[in-house]
């Protein structure tokens, strides 16, 4: 980009910026989702197509929605810098190409599953506010609106006007989102579990350093879905309904829910994007109702062996999620949850209410922000990521990871410690065996199982050596199966294959 051309390009970002800035202050006020950036960047999740997706979740992790977010801003940027450029020779066209970049954020609030009657309002302020906000600064940097003036001289005519709409900016954005920061979910009072677990069993966690804790805290919970801003669901207006293929339609509030007898179960959730030693698995206690007893309020009292039928639940923001029905009426311990490791639910990890079914990937089990279970046939009614070709039997895989030594440290010779987690949700793990280079594959020890839904530390002392050295881990399930070596991505049904990683001990 020349000089000259420069100042009206900076002219045409600023603007832009003002606008969008304006937008989500509006949208903090009225519905955070509608905000431009996030309407956008929420219908570039949908269109992504399922490859991308997954590199996307591996190569940024949980960052990925931050760099989505910050890409969809750069290309609205560039837009707008564009319309800059061409303002000083055509008003006309760089206004139909601020109008083209706030309609396309417009449509996307509007089209979005809960857009409510406002969710245009955003969208519009942003055309308004940029389309004024251009005009005034080319005709205060730009007097005479010609592409010419120097740009090289910052005068303090040029200063004012753009360094004040910069702050400007800043200070209406920030303001939004200090709104919507601040507007945290009221919270619940938990009640006590009719059936309350005992304290966990001594020597759950063997106690050495660098193991993942067994108890995962609220804030360390790995996140992983499609919402680039957490519900925010008032639970006085919250409701569940179970609907469908049932013989009558249940519907109840959040006072009916948390009057129904309680539960609390452990349980080891993990997410179907993880790759073999990933970190998107963690284990909380968790406060719930059997889903079982709700689905037989609505005459459900049985197991059914029909592998056709599920269970579509949805989420308030449109999210749906298909779980086999069988797993919702089995013994094992689905919940609809409340509480997590003694607290309500984060509003990051689905309050007032979220399903948790063990044994199955968060992908067909752990629906977030629950608002409705509806029973019927997959040929029926498919889920978000049934239409995006995933498996539609998220069974949980046998898996074992090695959390120390981190790979590619340099460790000190001697005595240390190889130690990490192994899971096999509903089958529980019987044994974890670690290989050093080509030796022999010795047998590690293991903490106490908390249950069969819970995942296990494990640690093998080792003396190591000076050189490179390559470390491997497998486990063995509660069914004497022992973990494939088989590697698959975790594109359509999880990944398989044994956990390795490479370590140098100093000399």
């Amino acid at each position: 980009m020349s000089s000259r051309s420069a100042l009206p390009a900076a002219c045409g970002i600023l603007a832009a910026a003002l606008g969008t800035a304006a937008a989500h202050l509006v949208a903090a006020l009225t519905s955070p989702a509608s905000s431009p950036v996030l309407a956008v960047g929420s219908q570039v999740i949908d269109a992504t197509p399922t490859p991308v997706k997954e590199w996307a979740v591996g190569t940024f992790g949980t960052a990925d929605k931050p760099i989505l977010i910050g890409s969809v801003a750069v290309v609205s940027l560039l837009l707008a810098a564009l319309a800059g450029t061409v303002r000083p020779r055509s008003r006309l066209a760089s206004t139909l190409l601020l109008l083209l970049l706030t309609g396309l954020a417009g449509a996307a609030a509007v089209l979005r599953p809960t857009a409510d009657d406002l969710a245009w309002l955003p969208a519009l302020v942003a055309a308004v506010v940029g389309i004024l906000t251009l005009d005034l600064l080319v005709a205060r940097v730009l007097p005479s609106g010609s592409a010419h003036a120097d740009p090289t001289h910052p005068t303090r005519r040029r200063v004012v006007a753009l360094g004040g709409t910069g702050a400007a900016a800043l200070a209406i954005g920030g303001s939004g989102q200090a709104l919507v920061a601040r507007s945290a979910p009221p919270t619940l009072t938990l009640p006590r579990p009719t059936r309350p677990l005992p304290a966990l069993p001594k020597g759950v966690d063997v106690g050495k350093s660098g193991i993942s804790p067994f108890v995962t805290a609220n804030a360390d919970f790995y996140r992983i879905d499609t919402a680039l801003l957490a519900p925010r669901v008032d639970p006085g207006e919250w409701s569940l309904t179970i609907d469908g293929d049932v013989p009558r339609e249940v519907t109840m509030g959040i006072d009916e829910l948390l009057a129904t007898p309680m539960v609390e179960r452990d349980i080891t959730l993990n997410c179907v994007s993880n790759e073999v030693g990933g970190p998107y698995i963690g284990h909380a206690r968790w406060l719930g109702v059997p889903t079982r007893e709700l689905l037989a309020r609505a005459g459900l009292d049985t197991d059914p062996r029909d592998p056709d039928l599920q269970v579509l639940s949805t989420s308030t923001d449109g999210m749906t999620i298909s779980t086999p029905l069988s797993a919702l009426l089995d013994d094992r311990d689905a919940l609809v949850a409340v509480g997590m490791n003694g607290a309500p639910l984060p509003r990051e990890h689905g309050f007032p209410a979220r399903l948790v079914t063990p044994g199955l990937y968060g992908f067909v089990g752990a629906t977030k922000w629950l608002t409705r279970m509806t029973v019927t046939r997959y040929d029926a009614a498919s889920a978000y990521w049934t239409d995006r070709d995933w498996a539609t039997d998220g069974r949980v895989r046998t898996q074992a990871r090695i959390d120390t030594p981190r790979a590619l440290r340099r460790i000190p010779p001697g005595r240390t410690v190889i130690g990490g987690v192994a899971w096999a949700q509903r089958r529980g793990i019987e044994r974890v065996d670690v290989r050093v280079d080509d030796g022999e594959w010795r047998r590690a020890t293991l903490g106490t199982e908390a249950g069969v839904d819970c995942w296990r530390q494990w640690f093998l002392p080792w003396d190591a050596t000076p050189g490179r050295h390559d470390l491997r881990v497998r486990a063995t399930d509660g069914t004497g199966e022992v973990q494939t070596r088989q590697e698959a991505t975790p594109f359509p049904s999880g990944a398989t294959g044994w956990h390795s990683i490479a370590v140098t001990v100093t000399d």
